[in-house]
């Protein structure tokens, strides 16, 4: 038995396209944090091989970056609690 598709998705997908991208923009920072902490583990304190010179600091890294990065990408995060905060407080 086939079924039909009747009508078009242009009228979902004017809702459905910016709530897929702001759930997908949540999965940045966790993500670069996960990566800062499994670099920073696991890395042997060797410079990687593209590296001109030895870490002078211990913000200089692939690690620092991840870090870095998921502090760049928290605020999705941060406007989601304030949404369920906001709530709250009235």
């Amino acid at each position: 038995m086939a079924t039909r598709r009747t009508g078009s998705i242009d009228g979902r997908r004017g809702t459905i396209l910016p709530a897929l991208a702001d759930r997908l923009s949540l999965f940045a920072s966790p993500t670069f944090a996960a990566m800062a902490l499994v670099t920073g583990f696991l890395s042997d304190g060797e410079p990687g091989m593209l590296c001109t010179t030895a870490a002078a600091s211990p913000l200089t890294g692939m690690a620092a970056m991840y870090a870095l990065m998921s502090a760049f990408h928290l605020a999705p995060w941060l406007r989601l609690i304030a949404e369920w905060r906001s709530p709250l407080q009235q």
